[in-house]
């Protein structure tokens, strides 16, 4: 299984807590839409023996695009690679773009799947972040979304400074009111060089709440999977059938090509990232130049990455597979490095696979983390 990410770099506003790669001004959008068809041709040849099964539009904020400028993109993967019959492509937007009218365009075209950008249902919560909608526009672009797309997915956030147990609780009610099948929810951090890092600086937002984050998330888990939801993977919910085909991908280590400036790719052997500069990107890719650095992964990053993404998962960290992988030696490293968190009940051991618990799962990266492999002789 492979898949393609398309990075589309602009926003209508800059949100006060995103360090994502993006631009408020559009002028160069139309030369970014060339730029990105012209990568997809020049790294054609990357994917000459695979079969593309997820297309998944990320920023940014996709939804900026004009329809045509997506169909561009779309004919030009379709042009240069073999897609599966039925693939899953995605399309992330925010309410304040999906009027009725666009819903209806966008359904037309090759996508179908919608992740929407909600984060919350409270105005005070969405100002604190600075997005560009309001309450009344998140829910009326999920009703009208349901009209046209049976995939749809919501993005909510938790442990927002002063959000109550009560608000958050709210939030999580509205968003089963629409029987969506996928919801996607992350804790509030604090980037550095975001508004959100300088306003807690100067005392004028109260700095995030660890605890409160944590009780937050419980909450929606609790909530959700009351609802028939299954929590498949740390910030993701989705109903049987519904999981994110992309994301799953990601997880598990399939290949996938990041086009666009800052996308990053992986081809199981290497990582590579493009430049975060968007007329600099642009300017490379008319030259034919790709604008991108690459690292070659030892045994070692591997491992790591498969601890890492695995953990966050319900499908674990196979002690099997990091054998047939890695070899006896990382294997023992995750046997004894597993033990304390065994002890706590933060880890439980099912067969030969090792899971999260639920007590665990909000510290799930940090767990990982400390299974990491850092020193060992024979690292490649």
């Amino acid at each position: 299984m492979s898949g393609i990410y398309i990075h589309i770099p602009f926003c209508k506003q800059a949100c006060h807590y995103c360090d994502f790669h993006f631009s408020t001004t559009m002028a160069k959008k139309t030369a970014m839409v060339h730029g990105i068809c012209r990568e997809l041709e020049l790294r054609k040849e990357e994917f000459a023996n695979e079969e593309v099964q997820t297309i998944y539009f990320g920023g940014g904020t996709p939804s900026v695009l004009e329809l045509n400028e997506i169909e561009d993109i779309l004919d030009t993967v379709n042009a240069n690679y073999t897609i599966i019959d039925e693939p899953e492509i995605t399309l992330e937007a925010n309410p304040d773009d999906l009027t009725k009218e666009v819903i209806a365009k966008l359904a037309s075209t090759p996508i179908n799947r919608l992740s929407i950008g909600i984060q919350s249902f409270n105005d005070q919560d969405l100002q604190l972040m600075n997005r560009a909608h309001n309450a009344d526009e998140a829910e009326k672009c999920i009703a009208c979304a349901g009209e046209y797309f049976d995939n749809i997915s919501i993005d909510l956030i938790y442990g927002i400074p002063n959000m109550s147990t009560a608000r958050w609780t709210q939030n999580i009610e509205k968003a089963l009111s629409f029987n969506i099948p996928h919801i996607s929810s992350y804790a509030l951090t604090v980037e550095p060089r975001t508004a959100l890092k300088k306003f807690i600086e100067k005392g004028l937002v109260p700095d995030v709440d660890d605890e409160a984050a944590r009780e937050q998330f419980l909450l929606l888990i609790k909530q959700l999977e009351k609802d028939g939801f299954v929590h498949y993977e740390v910030s993701n919910f989705g109903k049987p059938g519904y999981f994110s085909r992309n994301n799953t991908a990601y997880w598990q280590g399939k290949k996938y090509l990041g086009i666009g400036p800052s996308s990053h790719s992986y081809d199981g052997k290497s990582r590579a990232w493009n430049i975060a500069n968007n007329p600099k990107y642009i300017k490379a890719i008319t030259m034919g130049i790709l604008p991108m650095e690459r690292e070659i992964l030892t045994k070692r990053d591997n491992y790591n990455e498969y601890v890492m993404t695995g953990l966050r998962t319900i499908w674990g960290v196979s002690l099997a597979e990091i054998e047939v992988k890695y070899g006896s030696r990382y294997r023992q490293h995750l046997a004894k490095e597993s033990e304390k968190f065994l002890e706590q009940g933060l880890l439980r051991l099912d067969k030969e696979t090792l899971l999260v618990t639920k007590k665990g799962k909000f510290l799930t990266d940090g767990i990982a983390a400390d299974l990491f492999l850092l020193n060992l002789k024979d690292r490649k």
